[in-house]
């Protein structure tokens, strides 16, 4: 059972190889490499949902300023913080901040487009926003 158990149980698979990493026994390196580009996959993949949200949010911000809301506000904030967050506990993901904010971009536009009824197109094609607009604690989000 433990030969498959990978397949079968992940759970237990991985509670199995913990185990045996303290232990120092053999392990099951192969899987665990592959969980392990699996994560850093994943924290790269949050980073860019998050920016997502963030940027549509500055995006229906800077479009539809008589339809500001609190809530907008606190989602620019809340988000801020989280991709802030990421960032300083993953320094490594900077390197592909460029790529992530492009596509990022193009799922806020998406969004934005649904949410406020502007046809994509009207929005800017590239991000109007550099890292430090996106991220700073008091932008025109803010103080508009």
């Amino acid at each position: 059972m433990k030969d498959n158990l990978y397949d079968t149980d992940f759970h237990a698979w991985a509670l199995l190889q913990a185990r045996r990493v303290r232990a120092g026994e053999a392990i099951d390196g192969q899987h665990i490499a592959e969980e392990l580009e699996d994560l850093g996959k994943n924290t790269q993949q949050q980073l860019e949902n998050r920016m997502a949200v963030l940027l549509a949010h500055l995006l229906k911000w800077e479009f539809q300023p008589d339809k500001r809301s609190r809530s907008w506000e606190g989602t620019i904030k809340e988000q801020r913080r989280r991709v802030e967050k990421l960032l300083r506990k993953n320094p490594s993901l900077k390197s592909e901040l460029a790529e992530t904010i492009a596509d990022a971009y193009a799922i806020a536009v998406t969004f934005a487009s649904v949410e406020t009824g502007i046809v994509e197109e009207d929005f800017p094609a590239e991000c109007p926003y550099t890292l430090q607009q996106m991220l700073e604690l008091e932008t025109h989000a803010e103080k508009g």
